[in-house]
């Protein structure tokens, strides 16, 4: 605890372990400190569906495509199956439809293209042709079990590239090179602070500064009656009229009030269906989200019904069971990204989008970069 070290990373979500990666690929030493004995936040509590197309145009986009390249990598060298890759986003309202040739139109999709319904049914048997005008077909997505992936990097970090890990111990102060814990001070040249939605302990005054909100979400675990074979995440029309990439497009207002006529409640719910697969079958599904200054720690029944409501309109699937439920949460505010530099060798660093997964390798690249310039 008393060796001078180069960096110590504080939290081993995926943005922290992000961060040790693009250090100890700088040549520097490295620590985590991490409170809990394991991840058990975000990062583990998602769809592990690393997503490029929807994210916001501009950096947040380039950050994704960064992030799917080294998680290709990554993945293989850590041993991290990939269950599936690419997105299929059908589209059912002709407004939702619009919204898909807009986006088709800008840079963002270049590599993507338009599937009639039968090549999206060859993609994803299951998914319900009736009504469908078109779908979305993406090549970027990525998606792997994330309570296995998070574990896996971890001990990759450290048996491969030398990364020390401090579980179990809280740090409560930094001072200048000196991080305080509550096992004793490290020493270490710099300090990333990554805390998840954490925003009381380390630094209080600058998180509050953004005026961050914790955003709660449900998630499910459905299994079908019989098996079968996703070849791609599925998202649609309310996701069109959520993430940024598509609902920044002009053609999106059009779509969001045709959505807050005809699903009134679900969109007051934030929810949105997110369908992906697991290695034994089963699809994960969500989600809602409920936004406040603290998490929500009971589920709501009618939440889950909703869920499954949406399911249900793009899926014909009906012997499905729901198997587990859980709740997560996730640091949200106005900007995807929160950097701050609370001093010259310490910076603070939040994903404020729920892209943690999806965009936190290369914001490691970025932060380390710019730190140790």
């Amino acid at each position: 605890m008393n060796s001078k070290l180069d960096l110590v990373v504080v939290g081993a979500g995926i943005v922290g372990l992000s961060m040790a990666f693009a250090a100890v690929r700088r040549g520097k030493t490295v620590l985590i400190v991490e409170r809990n004995s394991k991840a058990i936040g975000a990062s583990i509590r998602n769809f592990g569906f690393i997503t490029v197309s929807g994210q916001k145009e501009g950096q947040q986009w380039e950050r994704a495509r960064r992030s799917r390249e080294i998680w290709e990598d990554v993945a293989k060298e850590a041993g991290i199956e990939v269950l599936h890759t690419g997105l299929v986003m059908p589209a059912y309202r002709a407004e939702a439809e619009a919204v898909m040739e807009a986006f088709l139109a800008t840079p963002m999709g270049e590599d993507c293209g338009r599937l009639t319904p039968a090549q999206a049914l060859q993609h994803v048997p299951c998914i319900r042709q009736d009504g469908m005008r078109a779908a979305l077909w993406s090549p970027h997505e990525l998606r792997v079990e994330s309570r296995e992936a998070l574990p896996k990097i971890a001990a990759w970090l450290e048996q491969r590239h030398g990364v020390a890990f401090q579980w179990n111990t809280a740090v409560t102060a930094i001072d200048g090179t000196k991080i305080v814990t509550s096992r004793g001070v490290i020493e270490a040249q710099a300090c990333i602070v990554c805390p998840g939605d954490d925003f009381s302990t380390l630094f209080p005054e600058r998180i509050a500064a953004v005026n961050p909100s914790i955003c709660s979400l449900q998630m499910l675990r459905v299994m079908p009656d019989q098996p079968i074979r996703f070849g791609a995440a599925v998202m649609s029309d309310m996701s069109y009229g959520r993430y940024e990439g598509f609902a920044d497009l002009a053609p999106a207002r059009a779509l969001c009030d045709r959505l807050d006529s005809e699903l009134g409640e679900m969109r007051s719910e934030g929810i949105h269906l997110i369908s992906v697969q697991s290695a034994d079958g089963s699809l994960v599904v969500g989600d809602s989200h409920v936004y406040g200054d603290a998490p929500e720690p009971f589920a709501k029944e009618r939440i889950d019904h909703l869920v499954m409501e949406a399911f249900d309109q793009i899926f014909d699937l009906p012997s499905r069971k729901v198997v587990s439920r859980w709740c997560g949460t996730y640091a949200s505010a106005s900007n995807p990204v929160m950097i701050d530099e609370p001093a010259d060798n310490v910076r603070l660093v939040i994903v404020t989008s729920g892209s943690g997964a999806s965009t936190g390798f290369a914001l490691g690249e970025q932060v380390v970069e710019e730190l140790f310039a």
